[in-house]
C-alpha cells in the first residue's frame, strides 16, 4: 500500500519535471520572449505552455498507474470504465458540487478564487481555447480519477492493515482527497478541492467503477469553463 502511494507521489514529481522540460522545448521553438523564467512568471501563459505542462503531468500519472497495477499488484476494478445509462446522474452531481463549493466560499469574498481558471484561459482564444477546454474537462479527469481514486484511494482502503475495513475506507477517502487537493497547488481552492475529492472517492466506493467519479469530475470542471465563456460573452 505504502509503495503505491509513494509511487503516486514520485509520478507527480516526475510529471512536473517532464512538463517543465516540455515547456522549455516550447520556449525554444516559439522563441518566447524572456525564456523559460519569463514564462514561469507570466500571469496568463500561452495555451501551448499549459498543454505541454498537462502532457508532462499526465505522463507521470500514467507511470504511477502502471506501476500500481504491475508492480504493486493492485487489480483493476472489473468494468471500471464501462458506462451505464444511469450514469448521467453523476453529471448532475458534478454541477451541483461546483455550486456547493462556490456557495461555501462566498462568505469569505476571496478575490483569487477564480485564479486557476483565469490563469489557463484568460490569454487563450480560438483553437488554443478549445484545446485547453478539452484537456481540462475531458482528459484531465481521466488521469486524476484513475490515479487518486482508482489507485491511491483503493490502495489505502484495500491495503491498510491493523484497522477495520470501515476505518481503512475512511482513511482512503481522506488521504486521497487531501493529496488530490494538494496536487493542484492552489492554496485558496484547497478546501473546495478536498471536499470534491471526498465526494469522488465515495462515488468510487459505492459504485466500484471509475465512470461515475469521472463524470462528476468532468462536469465540475465543465461548469467552471461555462462560467468563463459566459463572462467573456458578457464583455
Amino acid at each position: 500500500m505504502l509503495a503505491i502511494v509513494v509511487a503516486g507521489f514520485v509520478g507527480f514529481l516526475a510529471g512536473q519535471f517532464l512538463g517543465l522540460l516540455l515547456e522549455s522545448v516550447g520556449v525554444a521553438l516559439t522563441h518566447y520572449p524572456g525564456g523559460l523564467s519569463a514564462l514561469g512568471r507570466a500571469p496568463n501563459p500561452p495555451w501551448w505552455s499549459s498543454a505541454l505542462g498537462f502532457l508532462g503531468i499526465w505522463t507521470g500519472f500514467a507511470a504511477a498507474i502502471v506501476y500500481a497495477h504491475l508492480e504493486g499488484r493492485l487489480r483493476p476494478l472489473p468494468h471500471q470504465w464501462v458506462p451505464h445509462a444511469s450514469d448521467a446522474l453523476y453529471v448532475v452531481v458534478g454541477v451541483a458540487m461546483q455550486f456547493i463549493v462556490d456557495l461555501l466560499y462566498r462568505p469569505f469574498h476571496f478575490k483569487s478564487l477564480n485564479h486557476p481558471v483565469n490563469h489557463l484561459f484568460k490569454a487563450t482564444h480560438g483553437p488554443g481555447f478549445v484545446a485547453i477546454a478539452i484537456m481540462t474537462t475531458l482528459i484531465a479527469p481521466v488521469f486524476e480519477e484513475w490515479l487518486f481514486r482508482g489507485v491511491i484511494f483503493r490502495a489505502i482502503a484495500e491495503g491498510s492493515n491493523g484497522v477495520s475495513k470501515k476505518t481503512a475506507v475512511v482513511l482512503g477517502v481522506v488521504i486521497s482527497a487531501v493529496l488530490f487537493g494538494a496536487a493542484h497547488g492552489e492554496l485558496v481552492q484547497f478546501a473546495g478541492l478536498v471536499l470534491l475529492g471526498v465526494v469522488l472517492a465515495i462515488l468510487l466506493q459505492r459504485t466500484q467503477r471509475l465512470v461515475p467519479s469521472y463524470l462528476a469530475h468532468a462536469s465540475f470542471n465543465a461548469t467552471a469553463l461555462v462560467a468563463v465563456i459566459a463572462q467573456r460573452a458578457g464583455h
